[in-house]
């Protein structure tokens, strides 16, 4: 039976995104309010991290504005929903459509992108991609009687279904759109990574003149794999609105596109598990810099200043210490740690479909 599963990934797929799913809602019920609505933030962060690894480790582009892409799917659900709202919209129809707005908003972005970047390599396509961080402000400001300026808008967002009863937590509900949201983003990158175009994706990143002469269309593929990861960007932006229920573009820094990257290669840009680690180090990051601010008993104004500096101050910290200790990520570090009792499975620089996938 596990043999057979082995070649049918779509099936072993589905099985292990249902078995995540069920688990999900089993803690969900365990949880604090807080502690849901941080499970939440994961959530909405891996759909994010999961299209960045497969960009930077299937395809290897780089990318510095994935924080704007996830910025167009937040204003873009924003716009929708209050868009629904005013013409009377109510139930499932004012979530899924404003998050199908903020997935294709986002996925034509990076069409563009795409596009425009399909001949660009290394810090050129990164620099193509950093622009998007100072657009999106600025859009925002020109178009302010749309979008809010700095102050930005606040998200129409239902509470849960009366079905589920009239007491049940925001939070939980949250957390099932968010998860539902993360294991349908790592479902369908997953089977992206194992289909045809993957092993081109990968073709392309070892060697693109080899590509071409096996009959690859580089540029296609390039173009592809940067709207699917934007989509995937978008869809973690749309569940962050439903989240905080506001969109600014403060929220959505340059240096939020930097955590981005920077929890992507902690987490392990060789495996789409390492989106995992990545989504938890930056909803944790905080919470622990905040407590070490707080054990340094420093003055109120000492305490502002670290406020934004010392979570970058440790992430960087922490991506020298794993690069240099761990250049494979943590992700990469538990494979090894897993089939180091089979010396014939050698660790390589260049993760196989299955090891980009499973580990």
């Amino acid at each position: 039976m596990l043999e057979r599963l082995q070649h049918h990934t779509l099936v072993r797929h589905l099985l292990v995104t249902l078995a995540g799913a069920a688990g999900i809602v089993a803690v969900t019920f365990a949880l604090s309010p807080y502690r849901n609505y941080q499970l939440a933030t994961v959530a909405a962060y891996l759909c994010a991290t999961a299209g960045l690894t497969v960009l930077v480790g299937l395809s290897g582009q780089l990318s510095l504005g994935h924080g704007a892409l996830m910025a167009t799917g937040a204003y873009a659900y924003a716009l929708a929903a209050t868009e629904l709202g005013d013409r009377g919209t109510t139930g499932p129809l004012l979530l899924v459509v404003p998050m199908i707005a903020a997935v294709l908003a986002s996925g034509v972005i990076g069409g563009i992108i795409g596009l425009a970047g399909a001949r660009l390599h290394g810090p050129y396509l990164a620099g193509l991609t950093l622009t998007l961080t100072i657009v999106v402000p600025a859009i925002t400001t020109t178009f302010s009687g749309k979008l809010g300026g700095d102050q930005g808008l606040s998200v129409l967002v239902e509470p849960a279904p009366v079905g589920l009863g009239i007491n049940f937590p925001l939070e939980r509900w949250q957390a099932w759109i968010a998860c539902g949201a993360a294991l349908l983003t790592m479902f369908l990158l997953a089977n992206l990574a194992s289909s045809r175009l993957g092993r081109e994706m990968r073709a392309v990143r070892d060697d693109e003149v080899a590509a071409r002469l096996a009959g690859i269309d580089v540029g296609r593929t390039k173009v592809i794999v940067f709207v699917a990861s934007a989509a995937a960007a978008g869809l973690g932006g749309g569940v962050l609105a439903v989240l905080t229920q506001s969109v600014s573009p403060g929220a959505f820094s340059l240096s939020f596109s930097l955590f981005l990257l920077m929890a992507v290669v902690v987490g392990g840009v060789g495996h789409l598990a390492g989106a995992v680690w990545g989504a938890l180090i930056l909803v944790a990051l905080p919470e622990l810099t905040a407590s070490l601010a707080d054990a340094i008993g420093s003055s109120p104004k000492l305490a502002e200043r670290l406020d934004g500096n010392l979570p970058l101050l440790v992430f960087g910290l922490v991506l020298i210490l794993v690069t240099i200790v761990f250049p494979r990520g943590l992700q990469g570090l538990l494979t090894s740690l897993t089939h180091r009792s089979t010396p014939s499975r050698q660790p390589t620089t260049t993760p196989t479909s299955s090891e980009f996938i499973d580990a």
